[in-house]
């Protein structure tokens, strides 16, 4: 594995690091306004990065398919989305709008907090490792630029929810340094998850098209599951929507102009 790769797997990581380390320096609580912004953010950035880097990819590695070129892609997204849906019925985690909760357990309200971003994690990670597989396949059109770019757009909206996870932690009486360190946690998934697809990529790469699609419906299920909701309900929810298209817009220029 050479070091752009490295980086690019480590980013995401380091994303959600510091924003866990937000609670060395904010107060106890996030405000209304502020939370519901870091959830709109992130779910812009989400959403642009699950088209541009992801979909819009997997539509052209199958585009020798012809008229039914999209199919590799609808499967794949479909598929992405019911395997999200399957760890969120089966794993006990608290959704991040705190209005319900998964499966009952006997676990901790922080436990379950700790999970659902656990959770959410694993298809960032994913969507990673598939991009960079991509890339050293060299017959998909993802280059190396393009992957940079998905990580870092990853990174950019892990710092919003590395904060969004953190705090209420701390809210909730756990010491700083104790925060800090689960938020940490909660974000090792990612580049493990990444490796693990990378050291599968002889397995992968026949059927890229699909993992791509796959990795976006996951990460699609996830906005629309938590995030949407998140930065939608109660008061402020303009606040979230605007935040949406500012992170929406940025993906979308980073993966232009630099992919």
């Amino acid at each position: 594995m050479n070091g752009q790769i490295a980086i690019g797997i480590l980013l995401p990581f380091l994303g959600t690091s510091l924003g866990a380390a937000m609670v060395f320096f904010l107060k106890k609580h996030i405000s209304t306004r502020v939370q519901k912004a870091l959830a709109g953010f992130a779910a812009g950035v989400m959403v642009a990065a699950s088209f541009w880097s992801l979909l819009q990819p997997a539509l052209e590695g199958s585009a020798g398919m012809g008229s039914l070129a999209f199919l590799p892609a609808a499967i794949g997204f479909l598929v992405g989305v019911g395997f999200l849906l399957a760890l969120d019925t089966l794993i006990p985690h608290m959704h991040m709008n705190r209005q319900h909760e998964g499966p009952q357990s006997g676990l901790k309200r922080t436990t379950k907090l700790i999970l659902a971003v656990t959770l959410h994690n694993i298809p960032e990670g994913m969507a990673v490792g598939v991009v960079y597989t991509g890339f050293l396949a060299g017959d998909i059109g993802i280059s190396a630029a393009s992957a940079m770019v998905l990580a870092l757009g990853i990174a950019i909206q892990n710092f919003p929810e590395g904060a969004i996870v953190s705090m209420p932690l701390l809210a909730e009486g756990m010491p700083k340094g104790k925060t800090f360190w689960m938020g940490v946690l909660s974000g090792v998934v990612e580049p493990i998850a990444a490796l693990l697809t990378l050291l599968a990529a002889g397995l992968v790469t026949p059927v890229m098209p699909y993992f791509l699609a796959f990795a976006a419906g996951a990460m699609m299920y996830v906005v629309v599951e938590e995030l949407i909701p998140e930065m939608s309900e109660g008061k402020h929810s303009n606040t979230g929507t605007i935040a949406f298209s500012l992170g929406f817009v940025l993906m979308m220029i980073l993966d232009v102009t630099l992919g």
